[in-house]
């Protein structure tokens, strides 16, 4: 049986990256790229983003009194 062979997109440059033990830095393409991209999230270019709720950064209820 032959395994196929599975290939994502750097996240950074969208170049083809082989997913496997050949490509030490996936799935980023490069070093470069990977590093670029913690840069980015150092920066805080990225955001997570974050549902509201009806607690605010403590964790107590604002209806509590």
């Amino acid at each position: 049986m032959t395994e196929a062979i599975r290939s994502v997109n750097c996240p950074r440059c969208r170049k083809p990256v082989r997913w496997g033990a050949e490509s030490p830095f996936r799935p980023f393409c490069s070093e470069r790229c990977k590093t670029i991209d913690l840069g980015a999230w150092a920066e805080e270019e990225y955001r997570v983003a974050v549902k509201e709720s009806d607690q605010d950064p403590q964790g107590t209820d604002k209806g509590a009194a």
